[in-house]
């Protein structure tokens, strides 16, 4: 239902442009919008509802009806008698008609969408339903969602609208009070580095607008309109997995998650026994912080030795030592591969299992 703001601005504009005063009352006389005080006319609406006439001149006032597919919702009075009068309520009458069918629209559409990513409705339906409301079913989208932390008291999913107000084909929407949805229709070539930019410009923008300490993260592109809600979980899961392994971005796809998507689906107690089967009673991540530097460096530069003692600011011969040492205590050699990836994994599996038992879900 569009909102008595709605009514009143549009009142308003039209008295300003047409110098003629309006009110706007539902079926039982009630005013909804006014913009000039003109008095109790709550039996006149009802008699003027109850007529069949679509408009009537009553007591020097125009009235006109507003119809909702074929059911009254309002009567429109516009002040004066004359020709011009009732010319000028007609054309406001319309305006008003043309907002309320525009704004169903694309409360049907918003509907829809919702529906769509949440995976409720049937095949069939998704199609038919594309169809009445004039979406194209076959062409690449993608969904990204913005993070919005402030929650209700966050002004972003306006922002996000008004951002991508210039191309009806994308969706902007919300199925939580903490994330904006957005569908994006995308061109034929270029569709992954388009969803990029798309991310980073978007981002960029929110900031401007003073949206803080959020994220972008947005899934795979699809071809059919019945598996937006594929890329809406991929979505959901990027935002997931990015807050456990990737904390320092704002913005994080769903194709770059890598072996994390994987670990983040694993049940904690299979963790447990992992790292326990690896390293016993000890964690992998209660290493002193210069053997922990060592690893992280050594793992970022690809298992090279030189590359990594270089960096590091140490003698060759001193990081052999230190990966020496940490295979005398756990049996893994970080310069052979297998071992190397064993280790890996088990740093993300706690860090995973951390998170897990930190958050409340």
């Amino acid at each position: 239902m569009i909102s008595n703001q709605i009514l009143q601005n549009t009142i308003d504009g039209l008295k300003n442009i047409a110098r003629v005063e309006f009110c706007i009352m539902d079926v039982d006389g009630k005013e909804v919008a006014s913009t000039a005080d003109m008095g109790s006319r709550a039996a006149a609406v009802a008699e003027f509802a109850a007529s069949p006439a679509d408009s009537q001149e009553i007591q020097g006032y125009q009235f006109f009806k507003i119809f909702d597919e074929q059911m009254l919702e309002y009567v429109l009075v516009a002040a004066g008698a004359g020709e011009d009068s009732y010319m000028i309520g007609k054309l406001a009458a319309f305006q008003i008609q043309s907002l309320l069918t525009a704004y169903k629209e694309r409360l049907d559409k918003d509907n829809f969408v919702k529906n769509l990513l949440l995976d409720n409705l049937l095949l069939v339906d998704i199609y038919s339903r594309s169809k009445k409301l004039h979406i194209q079913t076959d062409v690449p989208r993608a969904v990204l969602i913005v993070e919005a932390p402030e929650g209700r008291d966050s002004n972003a999913l306006e922002l996000a609208r008004a951002y991508f107000s210039g191309n009806s084909k994308d969706f902007v929407t919300e199925v939580d009070e903490n994330n904006v949805i957005i569908v994006k229709e995308l061109s034929e070539t270029d569709r992954i580095k388009e969803m990029d930019k798309t991310a980073k410009q978007l981002w960029t923008f929110l900031k401007k607008e003073g949206i803080r300490d959020g994220r972008v993260a947005y899934g795979t592109v699809i071809q059919e309109i019945k598996e937006v809600s594929r890329s809406y979980k991929e979505a959901r899961m990027a935002l997931d997995v990015g807050k456990i392994f990737f904390s320092e971005r704002e913005i994080i796809a769903y194709s770059e998650l890598g072996i994390g998507r994987l670990i983040y689906q694993l049940p904690l107690p299979l963790c447990k026994m992992f790292i326990r089967e690896i390293f016993g009673g000890r964690s992998p991540d209660e290493f002193d912080e210069e053997t922990l530097g060592t690893i992280y460096k050594f793992f970022e530069n690809s298992l090279n030795v030189s590359e990594t003692s270089r960096q590091l600011f140490i003698h060759r011969n001193t990081l052999v030592y230190r990966l020496d040492k940490l295979q005398k205590s756990t049996g893994l050699d970080l310069r052979v591969f297998e071992d190397a990836i064993t280790f890996k994994i088990a740093l993300m599996v706690v860090k995973y299992m951390k998170y897990m038992e930190t958050t409340d879900f």
